[in-house]
């Protein structure tokens, strides 16, 4: 079977997501402390399934904004936080699980 043609799992999951969840997923990539993990965790997206996501739902700009924004951001990758950032206790939203 060729690799190409395989279905992607995240890109059926994304277009069987409620609004609520698409908006739930949207805030949370746009906060800077929440990981692409959490939201793994919580919705079972992946990073490249939540870029995918972004690109589909903004306008070019705000979407090249979100890019120039969590690139290279340390705090969107809970192996690259440091070590002090995980041992605090977090605020959660009462929506995040």
């Amino acid at each position: 079977m060729n690799p190409t043609s395989t279905p992607n799992p995240g890109k059926a999951l994304l277009d069987s997501l409620s609004p609520e969840a698409r908006d739930r997923i949207i805030e949370m990539a746009w906060e800077d402390r929440t990981p692409f993990e959490a939201i793994f965790n919580q919705f079972g997206l992946r990073e490249n399934d939540v870029r995918r996501l972004m690109r589909r739902t903004m306008k070019t700009s705000s979407f090249k904004m979100w890019r120039e924004r969590v690139s290279g951001r340390k705090t969107k990758h809970e192996q690259l936080r440091p070590e002090e950032m995980n041992d605090k206790p977090r605020f959660r939203s009462r929506n995040q699980k």
